[in-house]
């Protein structure tokens, strides 16, 4: 092990010029004009793995290719676990270029860090698991596992490649267990497992009063406003502490364990500096839990947008015809999206006066997801953990959703492991995202600790 850990620091260097190079790619799928830039970064992606050792192709979908890479297996190689490794290449678009201190594309080195779009997401967190697979095979260290990446091009628009792809090559596939680098860590002194992945569920509200717009002074006082009908809708949902007011909206939801909370709170934490870093007079959320947990660990109800009658310049003296509102709830482990729609429909339709008409249109959903912190792999990552940055790690909940994550669950039928190496300030998805390259060594020791310590668990 000592001369892969070798190899790792003698190397770092290289191993930057490789990100360099990896994040000039303009791979950003969401713009049809860097289909070609896709497919070159996809090309990259498999050369550089077959350099290192790998076996690698670069699969064809009806979107951007899928690269598949593979430790070589050995006859003897029976009876060994086998790990996938999920990453992707895309990332978001670089827009509002004017923000950017540096071009997006032409990675720059300012400190220990390196700015670039897709430093941090994903390119760094992938990279650095192909690098720590590199010092195994380089130094001819016996590899105590047997592993698969699987590194897409869509995640930055929904992976919709990704769900048919895990079902043709199922068997390909089977694996123990999934790991992910595509999530964050407090500060380079608190590694992080997160072991929890709230859901959603997004729908669209919209009442309709009069069939047309009306003079405000000739109608007004007459007819129900469904924008006022709304509003006062909408408000029916929360009470006074915070609490969501839908009946049945918290079947299911386990309380956290002594255990749990006693790990969210190791998280560091300023409230006065939360606040002033959100930009709020000041924070608000249900009672009885702490910004952490209503963050991450509590159901919400959350208006995205509203909209209704005039909106342009000056003013327009109207009763709107109709009121219409984006909802997105974040779930928790035990609500299921269908359910929590049905429940909401149901309030809503109780609710709403009958002076409007009430529409509801369900949008996308994806379920909680919970991989038990005390399994054995898990222990097995928290262990690795420590060993690779030196301070004890620290168990998250994770406030968003991957929905990636339950299709590796339904599909393949594993667990997840998410151990993300981005930092709060690496700005992913923001103008001037970065990757901190002490981070990225230190995430490659991460890697090459893991499968060792995976491998023991049978």
């Amino acid at each position: 092990m000592e001369s892969v850990l070798n190899y790792l620091s003698q190397n770092q260097s290289r191993f930057v010029e490789e990100l360099c190079h990896y994040v000039r790619f303009r791979s950003v799928s969401a713009q049809p004009q860097h289909r070609g830039d896709m497919r070159a970064c996809a090309d990259w992606l498999v050369k550089h793995c077959r350099a290192i050792g790998l076996d690698a192709r670069a699969c064809p979908t009806e979107g951007n290719p899928i690269v598949i890479a593979k430790t070589l297996r050995k006859k003897s190689s029976a009876g060994r676990r086998h790990f996938l490794v999920y990453g992707h290449y895309d990332v978001q678009p670089p827009e509002p270029f004017e923000l950017w201190k540096t071009p997006p594309f032409e990675p720059t080195i300012r400190g220990r860090s390196l700015f670039g779009r897709g430093a941090s997401d994903n390119k760094g967190q992938n990279l650095a698991h192909l690098k720590a697979i590199e010092a195994y095979l380089k130094t001819g260290t016996e590899f105590p596992c047997d592993l698969t990446f699987v590194i897409e091009g869509e995640e930055e628009v929904g992976s919709k490649s990704l769900a048919g792809f895990l079902r043709k090559h199922r068997a390909e596939l089977a694996c123990d267990a999934v790991v992910i680098s595509d999530t964050g860590m407090p500060s380079p002194k608190h590694p992080a497992l997160t072991y929890a992945l709230r859901g959603i569920a997004a729908f669209e509200i919209s009442l309709r009063g009069p069939s047309r717009d009306l003079h405000s002074g000739i109608f007004g006082g007459s007819v129900e406003n469904p924008a006022m009908a709304l509003a006062r809708l909408l408000a029916k949902v929360h009470d006074d502490k915070g609490h969501i007011a839908i009946p049945h909206f918290y079947d299911g939801v386990a309380p956290l364990t002594k255990y749990e909370r006693k790990q969210m709170a190791r998280v560091p934490f300023n409230r006065e500096a939360y606040r002033k870093l959100l930009g709020v007079p000041a924070l608000h959320g249900e009672h009885g839990f702490t910004p952490e947990e209503q963050r991450t660990a509590r159901p919400t109800f959350e208006i995205n947008g509203l909209t209704s009658g005039y909106q342009g310049e000056g003013s327009k003296t109207i009763v709107p015809a109709w009121a219409r509102a984006k909802i997105t709830t974040r779930l928790v482990p035990g609500q299921q999206p269908e359910k929590i729609i049905k429940h909401v429909r149901a309030f809503l339709e109780k609710n709403c006066p009958p002076t409007v008409k009430m529409e509801l249109e369900a949008g996308h959903g994806a379920e909680a997801y919970l991989v038990s912190p005390t399994s054995d792999d898990a222990q097995a990552a928290l262990r690795a953990l420590k060993q690779a940055f030196g301070d004890e790690p620290v168990l998250l909940r994770e406030g968003g959703s991957i929905p990636i994550v339950n299709q590796f669950k339904k599909i393949l039928g594993v667990d997840t492991l998410l151990l993300g190496m981005a930092l709060p300030d690496d700005n992913a998805h923001s103008p001037n995202e970065k990757f901190d390259l002490d981070i990225f060594a230190r995430g490659q020791r991460l890697s090459a600790l893991l499968w060792r310590e995976l491998a023991s668990q049978k």
